[in-house]
């Protein structure tokens, strides 16, 4: 787990670093919603090449970008597995013992192993190319109209950002804590799921009480510096929106009309075309 960039800012001088965080949000839950929406190979390389432009107008290295893929990629192939044998719909392609392995479980495997893997890079951008000040503005921003029925705004993501900036905090810690107790002789690589369920008992303990102090100290540097949530709080960067995020929601926009012409009106023919796999 060493190896995740979720929650981590990667400074760079990019137009998609420059772009206003409020508009970074509203793309990635477009983006979001847009895989959800993709039922074809055709979408899912529309997909993925908007993906990779955004990538490269990014700058971000592709490695650190991948880094949180790599994490879970076990979790990719999980999921890629147990949809191969959990479908027995279709034409049989291969049979083992009771299990039977169709061509529409092989195309849904596909579908949900790209889809995780979308998903999981497309939310990884987002904290790489803003700051966690900007996207604790940004979410205020977004939720100020909540401010109407007295719903604390700021306060929710003041918390959201925080906890978005201690996933990597929290993963070196348990790294910290897993060594400490390897050269004391514990073994987390060992034994059967449970054996090694229980190994994690002497990990989480520890976490959790340093994550308890950690957000206690947090909680007294904040003090100290007198820092409130009041209304008149002023900011140093006041967010603006410009020509350069007008144009990104156009682009975002196109990108989420063609992935919804895709899928109902013209999603079987492209796949006839272009993806006659199966």
């Amino acid at each position: 787990m060493n190896g995740i960039s979720f929650g981590q800012y990667y400074p760079a001088d990019s137009p998609i670093h420059h772009l206003d965080a409020r508009i970074k949000i509203i793309l990635s839950v477009v983006f979001i919603a847009a895989v959800f929406f993709v039922k074809s190979y055709f979408g899912y390389l529309v997909t993925l090449l908007f993906l990779a432009s955004v990538i490269g107008m990014s700058r971000v290295p592709l490695s650190v970008v991948f880094k949180t893929v790599k994490a879970v990629l076990f979790l990719i192939i999980f999921t890629f597995v147990l949809n191969l044998f959990l479908i027995d719909e279709g034409r049989i392609l291969w049979s083992l013992w009771i299990f039977d392995i169709t061509d529409q479980a092989v195309h849904y495997a596909i579908m949900m192993a790209l889809r995780l893997f979308l998903l999981i890079t497309g939310t990884t951008l987002l904290t790489l190319t803003t700051t966690p000040m900007d996207l604790t503005d940004g979410i205020e921003s977004l939720m100020s109209p909540l401010k109407i029925i007295k719903f604390p705004v700021h306060d929710v993501a003041l918390i959201m950002s925080i906890a978005l900036r201690f996933i990597p905090t929290l993963i070196e810690e348990t790294n910290k804590i897993m060594n400490a107790q390897k050269a004391r002789g514990a073994s987390f690589d060992h034994g059967g799921l449970f054996k090694r369920a229980k190994a994690l008992l002497p990990v989480l303990i520890p976490l959790f009480v340093s994550s308890i102090r950690r957000a206690d100290e947090l909680a007294l540097a904040m003090d100290a510096r007198c820092y409130n949530a009041s209304p008149n709080r002023t900011r140093r960067k006041v967010l603006k929106i410009g020509g350069r995020d007008i144009a990104a929601l156009f682009i975002a926009a196109a990108y989420f009309t063609l992935i919804l012409l895709d899928r109902y009106f013209f999603l079987s023919a492209v796949d006839r075309l272009f993806f006659g796999l199966f």
